[in-house]
């Protein structure tokens, strides 16, 4: 497994280990006007199903993949489909879906190249989980940052 992939597996260590955390801390906004820590979880597999299901399947040398959905709706999304459920059970979900995504990614060839949308960037798989990987770190370091505020 590539540098990449591993990394964006590890990112389900640092979500498991949400269980062990006091609900208030993870269901409170990180900020003002943000997302809840919850709400985050929810939001990184909601992106990790979308890929698992609509991206990642489709990557085959000189695909051209459909273009991402639009950002703002597509999380909205997210946090409407985990209305009601339990935080423990969004984080499994997110853990499922990760280690699925991770291992689908992994058995794409190194050598396939495929676009995105109207893109003209040629992506690898590695390349593609580079994108998620950024964004996992985004947001883990939302996480961090409010847990260390306790």
């Amino acid at each position: 497994m590539n540098k990449t992939l591993t990394q964006l597996g590890e990112t389900v260590t640092v979500i498991a280990n949400l269980k062990d955390q006091e609900d208030s801390q993870l269901l409170d906004p990180i900020k003002q006007g943000k997302w809840s820590i919850r709400e985050i979880v929810a939001h990184l597999y909601y992106w990790d199903q979308f890929n698992l299901e609509s991206m990642v399947p489709y990557m085959n040398d000189g695909a051209n993949l459909s273009p991402f959905p639009d950002h703002d709706s597509h999380n909205e999304e997210a946090i409407n489909d985990v209305h009601g459920q339990s935080l423990h059970a969004i984080i499994d979900q997110f853990i499922d879906t990760r280690a699925k995504l991770v291992k689908n990614l992994e058995s794409v060839e190194e050598d396939v190249r495929f676009t995105i949308g109207e893109g003209k960037r040629k992506f690898s798989a590695e390349s593609f989980a580079k994108i998620f990987l950024k964004h996992d770190i985004h947001h883990l370091k939302q996480i961090e940052e409010k847990l260390s505020k306790k």
